[in-house]
């Protein structure tokens, strides 16, 4: 491995603690309550527990709803006893069923009952070509039951996450998954094959660092078509770290001149221009404020730390006071969250835990509180925060719901995050 990629996983803190403890906190004790059936009638249970267990975990993770446990199956095509589930408290109720689609595949078909007017509220058939995608038929239909309500969007759920799994040394593999990980798929492998970013909003097309002919180099893929187009290459390091909102302009960390620098790339023009030039580490920038400045890591105070710098001027503001190693930005409109490693306290061993932070005030959050918490990265719509986290040596995803106070990991099959991006 090159050593300016040993450099930066260092500088990233990439380390392992424990952590055994999921933190959820309900913010409301007035959530709608939901139950879940499978059909009686159906010809395959196993698909149908398995696609109820993720409706539930998305309906959980929501926020919005109560769930409750139920074992309960009932025909499909009769009415259930509403005065019954009233009586029982239960609010909203839902039974799935399925069947093999006439041109191959699965269709999910779904019937919700609002309990307390006893009506038939929504009537939805849903469909995949593959019995492996079916997390993200569970995810649609929780996205649909969720607007039913008119609650906050959960859309996101139906996107793909990217992540990049070291295997072996010098070999790491790229995956396109569910937010669950229940769905994964490998997309890019053999050698080392690290920090995927997704190229458009789209999720047509990504970013990540390879090496050709042992340099470094910044790759675009179709993920559909497979066709590959080479960015940009530099000796030590070349890493993708943000895109601008219209996807014109891509913050890379480079270093064409010995030292990790910002630079921003025009994906039209194909030239770059170069933001920072410190003689020490700069890297991993995201746009801020409109796309008018950025924030990154550096290392300016003789440690990590985090700092932010209006593009076409030359001053650099530093924008954390908190903590001497600090790490793994990512921002929203004018939000913050990074990685910070902290001192021993009553949890336990020394931890990296997220911070929330605003380039308008000085107000500072903390949003994990054990074990080793990296590479943040907000949702689209800012309310959650997708990171990679690990539990007793073992890899995870973590999503933080910032406005309902709940956190919830989902385990990785086998080897280790290198890094995310959804």
């Amino acid at each position: 491995m090159k050593k300016m990629i040993v450099v930066l996983l260092c500088f990233f803190n990439i380390a392992f603690a424990v952590d055994a403890k999921l933190e959820i906190v309900k913010k409301s004790k007035s959530l709608p309550k939901i139950v879940i059936s499978i059909s009686e009638n159906s010809n395959d249970i196993n698909f149908l527990s398995k696609v109820k267990r993720v409706i539930e975990k998305d309906l959980k993770v929501s926020g919005h709803f109560e769930v409750l446990s139920s074992n309960v199956k009932t025909n499909y095509n009769q009415r259930p006893d509403l005065y019954k589930l009233q009586k029982e408290g239960v609010d909203l109720y839902l039974n799935i069923d399925s069947q093999i689609s006439g041109f191959g595949g699965f269709i999910l078909n779904t019937k919700l009952f609002d309990i307390n007017s006893k009506s038939l509220v929504l009537n939805k058939t849903f469909s995949t070509k593959q019995e492996n995608r079916y997390p993200f038929l569970s995810h649609r239909v929780a996205i649909s039951i969720n607007k039913y309500l008119n609650a906050p969007s959960i859309d996101w759920m139906d996107k793909f996450v990217i992540f990049s799994v070291y295997k072996k040394s010098k070999k790491a593999d790229i995956y396109i998954g569910d937010y669950t990980l229940t769905y994964q798929k490998r997309i890019v492998s053999g050698g080392l094959n690290i920090f995927p970013k997704w190229a458009s909003k789209k999720q047509d097309s990504y970013y990540y660092t390879t090496y050709v002919n042992s340099v470094p180099t910044l790759v675009k893929a179709n993920l559909y078509t497979g066709k590959k187009e080479t960015i940009m290459r530099s000796e030590g390091m070349v890493i993708a770290s943000d895109i601008s909102s219209d996807e014109s302009k891509i913050l890379v960390t480079a270093s064409p001149y010995g030292q990790a620098d910002i630079y921003l790339f025009d994906t039209k023009t194909k030239t770059k221009q170069r933001l920072t030039t410190y003689k020490g580490i700069d890297v991993g920038a995201h746009f801020v404020e409109n796309d008018t400045k950025i924030v990154f890591v550096s290392d300016r105070l003789n440690y990590p730390n985090i700092f932010a710098k209006k593009i076409g001027q030359r001053g650099v503001q530093r924008l954390v006071y908190h903590g001497t190693n600090n790490s793994a930005v990512t921002t929203h409109k004018n939000y913050v969250v990074y990685s910070s490693r902290d001192k021993a306290n009553e949890f336990g061993l020394r931890t990296f835990n997220l911070y929330l932070v605003s380039t308008k005030s000085d107000s500072l959050r903390r949003l994990t509180a054990t074990g080793v918490n990296q590479f943040p990265k907000f949702s689209s719509d800012g309310e959650s925060i997708l990171h990679t986290k690990t539990i007793n040596g073992k890899s995870y995803l973590g999503i933080i719901r910032l406005n309902y106070e709940k956190s919830f990991t989902f385990a990785l099959r086998s080897g280790k995050i290198q890094s995310i991006d959804w």
